[in-house]
C-alpha cells in the first residue's frame, strides 16, 4: 500500500464520511494539533525511565487517536467512529488525583522544564491547551461532543502533573516563577 494518495495535492483533505474540506479548516487544525500532542507523548515516552509515566502516556496516546477520529467526523453523533466518553474523563481525573497525592503541594506557578521527559510533557501540555482552544472555536460553528472538550482539558492537567511527577521521581525540584525581575 502506498502512503501517498495525491488526493490532498490541492489543499483539501477528506473527513470520515467522504466530505472534502480545506486543510486549514478549524476541524483539521484541531485534529492536527491533537496529532502534535500525540507525537510529543511519543517523545516523552522515549525519554522517560518511569513505567507509570509510560503506562499513562500510552493510555493517552490511544485515546488521542479516538479524539482525532472523532474530530475527523463531521457527524459527532456517528456510531461509525469511537467517541470519548465519561469513563475516559473519570479515568483521567483518577490519574490526576493519584499522581497529585504524591507530589509536593503547589504554592506558586512553576516554569516548564526539568529533565528531558518532563520538558517534553510540558510541551505536550502547551500543545494540548492549543488543541482545546481550537475545539472551542470549532464548537461555535459545528457539532462537537462536549465530552471531547472536557477530556482534552483534563489531559492538559494530567500532562502537567505527569511532568511534575517525572521531575519529582528524578529528584528535580519544580522551579517557581519569580515575579521579581531582578
Amino acid at each position: 500500500m502506498k502512503i501517498y494518495t495525491k488526493t490532498g495535492d490541492n489543499g483539501e483533505t477528506g473527513l470520515f464520511g467522504g466530505q472534502r474540506v480545506s486543510k486549514d479548516s478549524l476541524r483539521i487544525e484541531a485534529y492536527g494539533t491533537i496529532d502534535e500532542v500525540n507525537s510529543f507523548l511519543g517523545l516523552a515516552i522515549s525519554l522517560s525511565e518511569n513505567e507509570k509515566t509510560k503506562t499513562i502516556t500510552g493510555w493517552m496516546q490511544n485515546l488521542l487517536f479516538v479524539a482525532g477520529a472523532e474530530l475527523a467526523s463531521p457527524d459527532a453523533d456517528s456510531s461509525k467512529v469511537p467517541h470519548i466518553g465519561e469513563e475516559e474523563i473519570r479515568q483521567a481525573e483518577s490519574y490526576i488525583d493519584e499522581i497529585t497525592s504524591g507530589l509536593p503541594e503547589l504554592k506558586n506557578f512553576i516554569l516548564p522544564g526539568g529533565i528531558k521527559s518532563a520538558a517534553a510533557l510540558h510541551l505536550a501540555r502547551a500543545i494540548c491547551r492549543r488543541a482545546e482552544r481550537q475545539i472551542v472555536a470549532l464548537q461555535k460553528g459545528e457539532n462537537v461532543s462536549p465530552n471531547l472538550l472536557i477530556f482534552v482539558n483534563r489531559l492538559s492537567d494530567l500532562l502537567f502533573v505527569l511532568a511534575r511527577f517525572e521531575n519529582a521521581s528524578a529528584g528535580v525540584k519544580d522551579v517557581d516563577w519569580k515575579t521579581d525581575r531582578g
